[in-house]
């Protein structure tokens, strides 16, 4: 029976008057908790290099060496054992040591078995518990999810029942729920069905005519969630994290949080949920067609590239357009560590007069994309669980959280946002095109296209349902829905074996469309 308890964990309970603790080493015991009493930290340095324990309880006003002395030599050898200091003075000072060397916690005497109970429970069990709340909690959510999924019809429910998967899927890999995660997957793949025939229905409705039950979409990112920090403060910062998942933001907002109160809207992408197009839009605050009207000379060149060459300009007039006024602007594309350095330096002078700066981050696009060129990357972002995990490694020491640092401490305002996500793709859905048709695998445009599965896709040859320039009478649209990518027949094996599981963007998806616009605003 003792051994079974013992699986609650095991405590090294360090105090030169462990006789006093006799009521406290009895309640742990009777909760399950082994429990070894000593009375010197030397003899206690000799039992943690011989013996595995759980949680140690450390007194830190002992003869001969200090709690703190232990605590620090603990440290060295065992960086991530739970340590919590035990102490009769209440002085800040000795509490702010304590959490200053790493301890976990901190209590003061004099002190109650149960309160005791308590800090070595919320330590040892408290990750079991809140995994296992967890798991209850989304059991009996499960069936409402359901009920929603089925009546949601609108681009608000249909956002905000994918904000919640979203959620569920963080809590629920946390908890290492593996089994309630395919279930929340097949919830997952129902929304993306859903989700994309009302986007096929609604689109060229919401695009054209707007209306209460459409989307903001990324024409409105400036006017409507940027603009208004300027006209409050002149000075703001806009953050753009190109081909950034909303799980990928929601991630990385437990860091940002530390800095910033935040408020997140979600907004649709437009489509194509390409750079070349959504990004332009962002900047330029107008859909392609009318950038197409307004510039020909940049749309003509014929390279989609090249698209996306004039954004510090579109910034540039877009601000000016929407606050009525001239604003000096400031605009970079940071694509690596030493662009980002340079960019830093500048920063700090950017956000000190009254201005309008955008950065735009390159480096999730480029893990997104270089994962399809490279095995190494390849196997680090498998699934979309390692994909969120190299992104929050990247930018916990990226040029962009020590931007973000930067505006906190000028407390200046920010908004964090991207230009479209990526979806998994596992289905290839079979194209016949001419030599004419774009090369990209999530949508193509050409003369004639046809699909072996039209269910697969979302295709028009009105390219004003979509706001895109016109292409010619016979010039189709075809954009891939769900988790589709085109193959060609002529190479279908090559670009199955070659693109299956990679992560694309360009077509229809809750994945590539549903975006954060997040308002940071200084702690």
């Amino acid at each position: 029976m003792e051994a079974a308890k013992s699986k609650a964990g095991r405590i090294l309970w360090v105090d030169d008057e462990v006789d006093l603790l006799r009521p406290h080493l009895m309640l742990l015991r009777a909760e399950g908790y082994q429990v070894d009493p000593i009375m010197n930290g030397q003899d206690a340095l000799e039992l943690l290099s011989n013996s595995s324990y759980d949680l140690v309880l450390l007194d830190e006003q002992m003869p001969g060496l200090r709690g703190i002395e232990v605590l620090d030599l603990v440290r060295r050898f065992a960086p991530r054992l739970p340590i919590v200091m035990v102490t009769k003075s209440e002085e800040d000072s000795t509490m702010h040591e304590a959490i200053g060397r790493r301890a976990d916690d901190y209590i003061v005497k004099p002190t109650s078995p149960r309160q005791v109970l308590s800090v070595v429970t919320r330590i040892l069990a408290g990750p079991a518990l809140r995994h296992e709340q967890i798991a209850r909690d989304f059991s009996r959510r499960f069936g409402e999810l359901r009920e929603l999924l089925s009546s949601a019809r609108s681009w608000a429910d249909l956002a905000g029942l994918y904000s919640e998967l979203i959620d569920w899927d963080l809590k629920l890999e946390e908890a290492g729920e593996s089994g309630l995660r395919d279930i929340l997957q097949g919830l997952m793949t129902d929304l993306s069905r859903g989700f994309c025939d009302v986007v096929e229905a609604r689109y060229g409705e919401w695009v054209h005519e707007g209306g209460d039950d459409g989307p903001a979409f990324s024409v409105d990112v400036i006017p409507r969630f940027f603009a208004p920090l300027l006209t409050e403060d002149p000075v703001a910062l806009i953050v753009v994290m190109d081909c950034m998942r909303l799980g990928q933001w929601r991630a990385i907002m437990p860091l940002v949080s530390e800095f910033f109160e935040i408020e997140e809207q979600l907004y649709a992408s437009i489509l194509p949920t390409a750079t070349p197009y959504a990004r332009n839009a962002i900047f330029g605050g107008v859909f392609p067609d009318e950038l197409a009207e307004m510039r020909p000379d940049w749309w003509e060149r014929g390279d989609e590239i090249g698209y996306n060459s004039f954004e510090d300009q579109l910034f540039e007039q877009l601000i000016q357009k929407t606050l009525g006024e001239k604003l000096p602007t400031h605009y970079e594309k940071i694509f690596s560590g030493e662009q980002g350095e340079k960019m830093l330096g500048r920063l700090s002078n950017y956000l000190s007069s009254p201005s309008a700066t955008a950065l735009v981050f390159g480096f999730v696009d480029m893990l997104t994309h270089g994962r399809a060129e490279s095995r190494l990357i390849w196997e680090m972002a498998r699934d979309t669980s390692a994909l969120r995990s190299l992104t929050v490694t990247w930018f916990e020491r990226s040029p962009a959280f020590r931007a973000l640092k930067l505006a906190a401490k000028r407390g200046v305002r920010v908004l964090i946002t991207t230009d479209h996500g990526s979806l998994h793709c596992h289905r290839p859905a079979t194209i016949y095109a001419k030599r004419d048709a774009t090369a990209n695998l999530r949508y193509k445009f050409g003369d004639d296209l046809r699909v072996e599965n039209p269910r697969a896709v979302f295709m028009t040859s009105d390219a004003d349902e979509l706001r895109l320039p016109p292409g010619g009478l016979k010039r189709t649209v075809a954009l891939c829905r769900e988790d589709y990518f085109f193959v060609y027949p002529t190479k279908l094996r090559e670009y199955q074996n070659r693109y299956r599981d990679s992560f694309l963007h360009g077509g229809v998806s809750p994945d590539e469309m549903v975006l954060p616009a997040a308002l940071l605003t200084p702690r």
